[in-house]
């Protein structure tokens, strides 16, 4: 889950007991109308990640007249606790995917205000796409950012729409980054469903809601069914609009509900490629172009599968991401600089010394996996802190940066990760600590940090 706020949280427990242990509440994170969410650590373990409790609550009572208050708890019980089992049974038949949130279990939490409630013990995930959007504001996101989301949506879409389901609410606040697997993930499975048997009326959310998605939630509010179902097509759908967004930089939320988007949605999105106000203007966009109206046909007979779209030839392009994007998506990696001068790197004893006051510095913010100081470029000088999470990394990188450390004031950053296994022994490069481990620090890491570190000068 996220650590974007989507709501206004009531005021959480201190601590839950879930999963035989008990687990210390840190943070709301938000809260819907059915579910509140919270940033949770387990006690007595450092080590273990944080996770995400999504509470089932029922709504309060509005003020207003002539209600029963006998019988609307009792459904507004009823409605939390469908909730509960809908999602759980979807995250459960969809677990193992690596681009859906994880469940890690499920569990009652006695001691609700409210009383009992069920809960979600999940993975907790970093930025979302809307706050990328917001930082990238009338500019749009990086092509190698929009192919990465693009992909990495697609891989879900196309893994859950096997197994039968339906999204049903993909928005840019529910495509979320992972530092740890450093993927993007959807979220939030409360709208979904199995195709041939919607269970809700009203699904996907204004702005991203498909036409035959429209024209259901218009005739249900009316009190009539419509002749055509909704299927995995409605997901495509969103996914253009949010690609769109992304390229663009602007909410497009009251252009696909213009009439000139229903009379001609293809020359619009024509006209947002050529624009010259947006910045990737200036790079071969066109088989992104295709890709988005492959998605966006009204017709969702001729939309595209999300399998179909993996293979546009927009993928095969090889994008390099932009110091932005690097900076922006957290990893558990931080890079300290303006540390040691070479005079220390050069005495051994110096050089463990600080090594040591380093880590335990650094461990005041989290526990360290493994700490590293290359005595050779690239890198050299500058100290890369591994913590066991993205969250501990950038609670650290906000109280080190500036600090005063041996008469020199520190300058910290994220450092990027890649691959699934990113961290390979790098010959040369000093001092690493990981336990028993062999300890696997990437060439790669370094020659992007120093890429990182040039490039900002020239700015």
């Amino acid at each position: 889950m996220s650590g974007c706020v989507w709501g206004a949280a009531p005021p959480p427990p201190l601590l839950l007991e879930a999963l035989g242990r008990l687990w210390e509440v840190q943070a709301p994170l938000g809260s819907g109308s059915s579910a509140s969410v919270y940033r949770v650590r387990c006690c007595g373990d450092p080590r273990a990640p944080p996770g995400a409790v999504k509470e089932f609550v029922a709504p309060p009572a509005r003020p207003g007249p002539a209600r029963r208050p006998a019988a609307r708890p009792a459904a507004a019980a009823d409605c939390a606790e469908y909730g509960f089992r809908k999602e759980r049974a979807a995250l459960e038949h969809l677990r193992g995917h690596r681009n859906i949130v994880t469940l890690y279990g499920v569990f009652t939490n006695h001691y609700s205000a409210n009383g009992p409630s069920r809960c979600l013990l999940l993975e907790l995930l970093d930025i979302s796409v809307s706050e990328l959007l917001l930082h990238s504001s009338n500019q749009g996101c990086s092509m190698w950012m929009i192919q990465h989301c693009a992909r990495d949506v697609l891989e879900a879409l196309a893994f859950l729409h096997h197994k039968g389901y339906v999204h049903a609410d993909l928005k840019p606040r529910n495509i979320l980054w992972s530092a740890e697997e450093e993927c993007f993930k959807l979220i939030d499975f409360g709208l979904s469903f199995k195709e041939g048997n919607q269970d809700v009326k009203y699904i996907q959310t204004d702005g991203y809601r498909a036409p035959e998605a429209e024209l259901q939630n218009c005739l249900a509010q009316a009190g009539l069914q419509s002749e055509t179902e909704c299927t995995s097509a409605v997901d495509l759908w969103s996914l253009g609009i949010v690609l769109l967004e992304m390229f663009s930089g602007m909410k497009l939320k009251h252009t696909v509900q213009s009439q000139e988007w229903k009379a001609n949605s293809s020359a619009i999105i024509d006209r947002i490629f050529a624009s010259e106000g947006v910045v990737n203007s200036a790079i071969p966009a066109y088989h992104l172009r295709d890709l988005i109206k492959s998605m966006l046909h009204c017709d969702q007979g001729k939309r595209a599968s999300a399998e179909k779209a993996l293979c546009s030839p927009f993928f095969s392009i090889p994008f390099a991401p932009h110091i932005e994007d690097l900076v922006m998506l957290p990893t558990p990696v931080l890079r300290l600089l303006n540390v040691l001068s070479d005079a220390s790197l050069q005495s051994e004893e110096e050089y463990e010394d600080i090594l040591e006051d380093i880590r335990e510095e650094c461990q005041k913010y989290g526990p360290v996996v493994s700490l590293l100081i290359p005595k050779e470029n690239p890198g050299k000088g500058q100290v890369f802190v591994e913590y066991a999470n993205a969250g501990d990394s950038k609670a650290a990188q906000k109280m080190l940066t500036g600090k005063i450390f041996d008469g020199k004031g520190e300058d910290a950053d994220l450092c990027p990760v890649t691959g699934s296994s990113p961290w390979i022994p790098s010959a040369g490069c000093g001092s690493v600590e990981r336990g028993s481990l062999e300890t696997p620090w990437s060439r790669r890491i370094l020659s992007l940090t120093v890429c990182l570190q040039l490039d900002r000068k020239r700015l």
